[in-house]
């Protein structure tokens, strides 16, 4: 198939190499034209293209020419307001709709659940008033709306591993919450998804992407520091546990998914 990625990024630009070697056709954009200079010479076919909200770049309406298109574009919680993302989806949603796209994947986010202290899966009912990310949950509301695609959203956990290490973001820190599980996945895992509902033609579903194991974080943390020789928390929160979620991902493996990396605990690293 003829594939655009919308954000070759972190997870954007491993999935476009592994759907490469897999035969399909592969588009992808960058924002960065020194990163657009730098694919292209890998020979990874990119163009520049923007949502500020509205789109911008050079070329893009190549990316509409596709049967399908990832949309991996991580919300700017800390930058922008929660109405931005919803408004670069609406944008992006018309671009699609007017150019016929037949199939479209959205990469979402556990955040969207609300903490429940247990177990929460894709049936768990989410509101504006109970998701713990309302831009996310106004995107997923956008794309599911009046639409002529078929659709399926990926709700990943923590896109972790490669350079990407936890317990380097809290070594040395105070007062670190460490009695709670986490809701991981390892960025191979995540790749092998999206195309496990590619080959598999798993449209009209959501999925959560999390390990099946759920290790408390403070087990990671360690785990990282004495693997890869750094400082581990100096302390960690000893008051009542802050609220949290099991995110299930039975749904998933029922479809025939096996991970990889079935434990937080085993990911493996490296780091840049």
């Amino acid at each position: 198939m003829k594939i655009s990625i919308i954000g070759l990024g972190w997870l954007g630009l491993p999935l476009a190499r592994f759907l490469a070697q897999q035969g399909h056709q592969i588009l992808g954009s960058t924002t960065s034209p020194e990163k657009h200079r730098k694919l292209a010479e890998e020979g990874i076919d990119n163009v520049l293209f923007r949502l500020d909200p509205h789109p911008s770049g050079n070329g893009f309406n190549r990316l509409f020419e596709a049967d399908l298109m990832v949309v991996n574009i991580p919300p700017k919680r800390r930058s922008m307001p929660e109405t931005f993302h919803p408004e670069q989806i609406k944008y992006l949603k018309t671009l699609i709709q007017q150019a016929g796209i037949g199939k479209v994947i959205y990469t979402s986010s556990t955040s969207v659940y609300p903490n429940t202290n247990g177990e929460v899966t894709e049936s768990t009912k989410l509101c504006p008033t109970n998701t713990v990310h309302s831009a996310v949950y106004e995107a997923e509301r956008i794309l599911w709306a009046e639409k002529d695609y078929k659709l399926t959203v990926i709700r990943f956990g923590g896109l972790l591993g490669m350079d990407r290490v936890p317990g380097k973001y809290f070594s040395g820190k105070e007062d670190v919450a460490g009695d709670i599980p986490v809701n991981h996945i390892h960025q191979e895992d995540a790749v092998r998804l999206i195309a496990h509902v590619i080959d598999q033609e798993l449209w009209e579903e959501t999925y959560n992407g999390v390990c099946p194991l759920h290790p408390e974080k403070r087990s990671v943390y360690e785990r990282n520091a004495q693997e890869m020789g750094f400082e581990p928390p100096k302390s960690y929160r000893t008051k009542d546990l802050p609220d949290y979620k099991v995110v299930s991902s039975r749904k998933i493996r029922e479809t025939g998914f096996v991970f990889r990396v079935e434990d937080p605990l085993e990911f493996y690293y490296s780091p840049k």
